[in-house]
């Protein structure tokens, strides 16, 4: 990963081990959810009578047993929504018309996991390798020190033609690798996994089951994730460092109107948002693809060739912060606005993730990353980023934006937070600010709420920058006057705000929020 994308370093996860992190996840969260194995989806139907009442189940999802116990037994389920994850052949796509439009695949590719002896120096760093007649090899060192993956270009294949009916074993992928390789030796011990795929880039014409020219008003009940709604070449995690946080963005939006905290029209911005992301990958992709799976002629000097790998080893530094997600942008709309103000804090774009930096905390000194208090439960985030003045003058745009959330009718914090709810249950709050001297009980008292059964204070939501570690130089953010930065629940910056704009920010929230009676 390049530098300064992000204070996570770059690595790699498998497949399986990914799964169970998330599987556990489920299994151990307060719903103890657990995934339902050996279904074979069937057939979808919708009922378009029923769609915009949010209280009714108009679909009904058909799925049959695929496992002994099940004995080919029918299972019926009624919801009121279904999100496809079924990959590139995805059926609750074909049941909802929507296509894949794009490029067919007509290059093949292996892919595999293995145990190796070799004397090529690189094998513990990522790298390309071209041959001169044999195609490329793409290779990934995996965790544990010893296993690799290699990615074999092997040769083209007939239009309509899926990779997985060509003739190949494991072994073909390896005499492939060694061809190219060649004069460095490639003694395969044990593979451990190994497919082969085909490069195609094709792209969903919509990701929910609304038509094509629908307004946001119109509620979606249905929706494709993933590979179901783009589909590319598998190279470096691509796929999944995408699919993830398309099911992301979508599922905060779920939660919050099935929760009856946010307003239906909510969900429409999944497919405005998400399809921007999913075109992009598909156009990085093809630009990756093109160098990566063509062979230099034999009338290529080196120079040649190494002017390819040169532009191939610029392209994925470009990328780099794409596939991390840290460059990630979504289109201005009502839940990323603010652009106006993007000067008060130019390090935090609007539409991007939250670039995280380090902040001390006031209550016990301890170095933090801001970021890191954006988890992933739903809630919104609101950072005050405090100015020149110092935070504990009852008069100072601070002391006075701090009292308008906690105590006036039109505070997005007091209407949309329910009745006997902790103070940050739905918006979350934190102070920021340039002065060293403070002292908690000196703060409004919304930055030490009391919470929970008890009413204990939380001294955990106020900081004071770091010298030498600024984090108004390191985000750009205005000294003078200081800002208010709004983070969705996914962690894209949402808003950026004057601290004075108390209306902009109750406007903000009463776009989509549903006021808590």
């Amino acid at each position: 990963m390049r530098a300064g994308l992000s204070e996570f370093t770059h690595d790699i996860v498998n497949q399986a081990g990914l799964n169970e992190l998330l599987t556990d996840g489920m299994a151990n969260s307060v719903t103890n959810l657990r995934p339902c194995y050996s279904r074979e989806f069937v057939a979808l139907e919708i009922d378009d009578n029923l769609t915009q009442d949010l209280s009714a189940h108009p679909i009904t999802a058909t799925f049959k047993r695929a496992d002994d116990a099940g004995n080919g037994k029918v299972e019926t389920v009624r919801a009121r929504f279904i999100v496809g994850c079924d990959g590139g052949r995805s059926g609750v796509g074909k049941s909802l018309g929507i296509t894949l439009e794009g490029d067919s695949a007509n290059k093949a590719w292996g892919v595999m996991d293995i145990l190796l002896n070799t004397d090529f120096p690189d094998i513990r760093v990522k790298s390309f390798i071209q041959s001169k007649d044999h195609g490329a090899v793409m290779t990934i060192p995996r965790e544990g020190g010893y296993l690799c993956r290699f990615y074999v270009e092997m040769d083209s294949i007939e239009k309509n033609k899926r990779a997985t009916e060509i003739e190949v074993t494991e072994h073909d992928l390896i005499a492939k690798a060694q061809q190219i390789f060649h004069p460095y030796r490639l003694d395969v011990k044990e593979v451990a996994w190994w497919s082969i795929y085909s490069v195609g880039q094709r792209l969903a014409d919509r990701f929910d089951n609304r038509p094509a020219h629908a307004t946001d008003d119109a509620m979606p009940r249905a929706f494709v994730a993933g590979d179901a709604c783009h589909t590319h070449s598998p190279k470096g995690g691509w796929g999944l460092n995408t699919s993830l946080p398309d099911t992301f963005n979508l599922g905060w939006k779920v939660a919050a109107v099935l929760q009856g905290r946010s307003h239906p029209k909510l969900l429409a911005t999944y497919s405005t948002e998400r399809r921007k992301v999913a075109h992009q990958l598909i156009n990085a992709d093809k630009e990756l693809s093109k160098p990566v799976a063509t062979r230099p002629l034999a009338s290529d000097t080196s120079e040649q060739a190494r002017i390819d790998t040169a532009e191939i080893e610029a392209f994925m530094k470009r990328q780099s912060g794409f596939v991390s997600g840290t460059s990630i942008e979504y289109f201005p709309s009502y839940i990323s606005t603010g652009q106006d103000n993007q000067h008060l804090a130019e390090g935090f774009k609007i539409g991007q993730r939250f670039f995280s930096a380090e902040a001390t905390r006031v209550c016990d000194g301890r170095s933090q990353h801001l970021g890191h208090l954006v988890k992933a439960d739903g809630r919104w985030r609101v950072f005050l980023f405090g100015g020149a003045e110092g935070p504990t003058d009852t008069t100072c745009a601070a002391y006075q934006f701090l009292d308008f959330l906690a105590s006036s009718s039109a505070s997005p914090v007091v209407k949309y937070t329910p009745k006997g709810a902790d103070p940050d249950a739905v918006i979350d709050t934190y102070g920021i600010f340039q002065q060293s001297d403070l002292s908690m009980p000196d703060l409004h008292p919304a930055l030490w709420p009391a919470k929970g059964r008890y009413g204990l204070r939380d001294y955990e939501k106020v900081f004071r920058a770091q010298p030498g570690n600024d984090i108004y130089d390191l985000r750009g953010i205005n000294r003078a006057d200081g800002c208010v930065v709004v983070v969705r629940p996914d962690q894209h910056v949402a808003n950026i705000l004057p601290i004075t704009d108390h209306e902009g920010l109750a406007d903000f929230f009463d776009t989509f929020m549903i006021e808590q009676h």
